[in-house]
């Protein structure tokens, strides 16, 4: 299948320079803790020369942006991919792209799993990327049971796994229901929510995509017993990069940003052939903080704050519900901008 309405309709729209997240937040959109500077002690695995365990959790194949949070996740030398898992439907086009994508850069050996059969099913505006990929030419294991895979990494972990989670939940959701244990093993790191502010920095709060898309497995991923830490729209729809920063990636010979922008030529031209913002900035690459917090918010203010997902998609303070770390200022956007210039190039 091609794109969904919703996804051509958007792609038409880019050159006003929206990406799908921000095209859903525009029309969706309706209307003092102490910080927190410290991560999570028990997650402090780097401080101590180890590695931290990533399991990653994505909905890529959508929005561009979780292609270029795998390929920092790659770059991040901080974090060990353990598995990647393709969530919010759509289980055999995110199972290739990821597969494709790990094999291309050198990283066939990561294990990739298949998320819940749920709507939306079909392919996207990658699709012609891994038109002729077959999941049985990918040297590494491809679990059809990704849920299941998700489970035994967590509980079988020596160490305690960070979750990465870049899309809607359905997949968190299913494992929480399968072994609620994995809570107590795991923290879950995502990009989710719209805490202070909204997309386009406006000052009206939005219902952002990810939660917006499930409310319901989002509710349960935000109320289980581990600790949540997540890039609000209020830090990570103000990440582009244009200028010498984004020729840097453009330009690369490195196969990760190479491969990213191979995506982005697909991705942007989908619905129309002459779109050549690949060739002049980035989209907004929401999904790149969340991994960046996996390893550091030295770049971030960080705030504990209660929050409530709503039926209708929002994230709610309230004091009553339960406290997750919200980066929701940024300290100094050029330096994050430069961090992932430098990362994702290697240089």
């Amino acid at each position: 299948m091609g794109t969904s309405a919703l996804e051509s309709s958007f792609l038409m729209n880019y050159q006003l320079y929206s990406t799908r997240r921000q095209f859903i937040g525009h029309l969706a959109a309706i209307t003092g803790a102490a910080f927190v500077a410290q991560p999570y002690p028990i997650f402090s695995a780097t401080s101590q020369g180890r590695k931290i365990p990533v399991i990653l959790t994505t909905d890529i194949g959508d929005d561009i942006d979780d292609t270029w949070a795998l390929g920092l996740l790659l770059k991040s030398p901080e974090l060990d991919l353990k598995l990647a898992v393709g969530d919010y439907g759509k289980q055999e086009y995110r199972a290739k792209l990821l597969a494709k994508f790990l094999k291309t850069v050198g990283h066939g050996n990561i294990p990739v799993g298949m998320g819940v059969d749920v709507e939306p099913r079909g392919e996207g505006p990658q699709a012609p990327w891994v038109k002729d990929f077959e999941l049985s030419s990918y040297p590494g294991k491809v679990h059809q049971d990704g849920i299941g895979i998700m489970i035994e990494t967590i509980m079988s972990s020596p160490q305690p796994v960070t979750l990465i989670a870049i899309g809607p939940m359905p997949n968190v959701a299913a494992a929480l229901t399968r072994e609620p244990r994995i809570a107590k093993k795991a923290r879950l790191v995502g990009m989710y929510g719209s805490v202070q502010r909204g997309y386009d920095g406006s000052a009206t709060v939005s219902a952002e995509w990810n939660v917006k898309a499930d409310p319901k497995s989002c509710q349960k991923a935000f109320t289980a017993p581990w600790e949540i830490m997540i890039t609000p729209l209020d830090t990570c729809a103000l990440v582009t990069l244009d200028g010498e920063r984004y020729k840097r990636i453009h330009d690369s010979k490195e196969l990760i940003p190479a491969t990213i922008i191979e995506n982005y030529r697909l991705w942007s031209k989908a619905s129309n052939p002459q779109n050549t913002v690949a060739e002049m900035r980035s989209s907004v690459l929401f999904d790149t903080v969340a991994v960046y917090l996996a390893c550091s918010q030295e770049l971030c203010k960080m705030r504990s704050v209660g929050i409530r997902v709503t039926d209708d998609g929002f994230t709610r303070t309230d004091d009553q519900a339960k406290k997750v770390n919200a980066a929701v200022e940024w300290k100094n956007l050029d330096a994050y901008r430069d961090l992932l210039v430098a990362r994702l190039t290697g240089r």
